[in-house]
């Protein structure tokens, strides 16, 4: 059986382990600059003074840079989402997932440029957009709704379209990580970000309506 991120991953082409090693290292580097400066304000000389690599020599893993932007985007949300649902899969307890929300908000800000990358690029690039959603959101969906729908048979939780709920879990999954840039202070300390996580999950699992309102 494939593991989450054998599904998740786009195909790539057999590398050695010195060319796995600067292909890497060309990422890492596009990460930072597109974080710090904006794909536009990143140029390939940038890039590859950072990567310590020739410049040329970019181009010999990637086509273009709108192809490290693409790559960076999506093996990004590949790491992060293949640890969230190998989480959820190995629960167990279906009501971990408080739990599980909490740990994976409080990691969030390890992740902080590519979350940046990814909210202002997306905005501009539509390619970028749609290959995150082709190949890494819808096919993350299809994992969560099995999740979920699961966990509705063996009466966990109340009957329901599992597709929606899991576009739910993960979008607020999303704002999670989003939060420590919106609306959450960027220096909270750990108790706020565990406290605001704690709710997030609170609020998927047992809504807001009081008992008697319901």
């Amino acid at each position: 059986m494939q593991s989450f991120r054998e599904r998740f991953s786009p195909e790539t082409s057999s590398c050695s382990v010195t060319e796995e090693d600067t292909r890497s290292r060309i990422l890492q580097a596009a990460l930072r600059l597109f974080a710090a400066k904006g794909y536009d304000g990143t140029t390939t000389k940038d890039l590859a003074t950072a990567a310590k690599v020739a410049e040329g020599t970019l181009f010999c893993y990637f086509p273009n840079k709108k192809a490290i932007l693409v790559e960076v985007a999506t093996t990004g949300w590949v790491d992060i989402l293949t640890d969230l649902l190998t989480e959820l899969s190995e629960m167990g307890s279906y009501k971990a997932i408080a739990q599980v929300m909490r740990r994976r908000m409080l990691r969030m800000r390890e992740n902080s440029d590519l979350l940046r990358v990814c909210f202002i690029e997306t905005q501009f690039h539509l390619d970028l957009k749609e290959r995150i959603q082709s190949e890494v959101i819808a096919k993350m969906t299809d994992v969560a709704e099995a999740f979920f729908e699961t966990a509705m048979e063996r009466g966990i939780y109340r009957p329901m379209n599992p597709k929606i709920v899991a576009q739910v879990f993960l979008g607020m999954f999303a704002i999670a990580g989003f939060s420590s840039e919106t609306v959450i202070d960027p220096h909270a300390s750990p108790q706020a970000l565990q406290e605001m996580a704690e709710g997030i999950a609170d609020i998927f699992l047992y809504g807001v309506l009081s008992g008697e309102s319901k």
